[in-house]
């Protein structure tokens, strides 16, 4: 005996899927798209809140922000990469540990954001201003 759904003209697609759904634009649709086309320049101050950065661009995103901030002088700085499961602050400290013109970093102040900020010395002698690291 065959199965009553082989006989019955019953479609197998999903009801309730939505229609005529559009695939996601490609990279280059969502590049030509961009209301903002050119950089947006912004003044280096002591402190960068990284929570409007995605995920994967926090580690470049702070090492291209520390370096700036020896060229400029600065000897201390504050990342804001918030509390959370703490996924992001080790990441950032990984990268801080290996960096050549850190000189040390620690927790905030409670007053300045606690363990959802890291406070880092900087020594803007070891950097070179030209963009590759000095030994």
């Amino acid at each position: 005996m065959r199965a009553l759904w082989a006989l019955l003209p019953i479609s197998r697609k999903n009801p309730h899927a939505k229609k005529n759904k559009a695939p996601p634009p490609s990279a280059s649709e969502e590049l030509d798209d961009n209301p903002f086309p050119d950089p947006i320049v912004m003044p280096i101050e002591d402190v960068i809140d990284l929570h409007p950065f995605a995920p994967k661009e926090i580690r470049s995103v702070v090492e291209g922000y520390l370096r700036e901030c020896c060229v400029e002088g600065f000897t201390q700085v504050r990342l804001i990469h918030g509390k959370g499961k703490g996924v992001q602050r080790e990441s950032i400290r990984a990268l801080l540990a290996r960096l050549p013109y850190v000189k040390d970093f620690a927790d905030a102040p409670v007053g300045a954001g606690g363990w959802g900020a890291t406070i880092v010395r900087l020594d803007p002698s070891r950097v070179d201003t030209a963009g590759s690291r000095k030994p």
